[in-house]
């Protein structure tokens, strides 16, 4: 799993447990819709800015954005 997919993976997830539409989101971390769902689908590279910019709407620290997550064995 790259970098995009791992940021794609857990932005969905914590947009989802928020109840947050992309809508929503992209509204209030100041991006388009479309770029936000481009991120979401792991097709587009996000800059530090636009990370902490979503982190901050969604209300966790930007290097949980960034955590792939624990593989079971």
């Amino acid at each position: 799993m790259d970098l995009r997919e791992v940021l794609a993976a857990n932005l969905r997830r914590l947009r989802h447990a928020k109840g947050l539409s992309q809508d929503d989101l992209a509204y209030e971390a100041e991006v388009s819709r479309s770029y936000l769902s481009q991120i979401e689908k792991g097709k587009y590279y996000a800059s530090l800015k636009i990370i902490e910019k979503l982190a901050s709407v969604l209300q966790v620290e930007a290097w949980e954005l960034l955590k792939a997550p624990v593989r079971e064995k």
